[in-house]
């Protein structure tokens, strides 16, 4: 799953909005990927209480870290 970049203001500097946007970036990678695993688990035939944990595993597994680097690079691109 391709999540888009996160948007930071100015290289290292921490603003609200910047925060702002930062958690929002974050909350919709979340929804993404646990949206997309559970709906794959479905597709696969599990019951909804193994979609449910297939989907808190994929936010377990989520790069958050993946996520900042490409927030950071898209920020000194511009």
């Amino acid at each position: 799953m391709k999540t888009p970049p996160l948007p930071v203001s100015g290289a290292g500097q921490c603003t609200a909005d910047s925060s702002e946007q930062l958690a929002e970036a974050v909350r919709r990678a979340c929804l993404e990927a646990a949206v997309a695993a559970y709906e794959a688990a479905g597709a696969q035939g599990l019951c909804a209480e193994g979609r449910w944990e297939v989907a808190v595993g994929a936010l377990r597994a989520l790069d958050l870290h993946a996520l900042l680097q490409a927030g950071e690079s898209s920020s000194s691109s511009t």
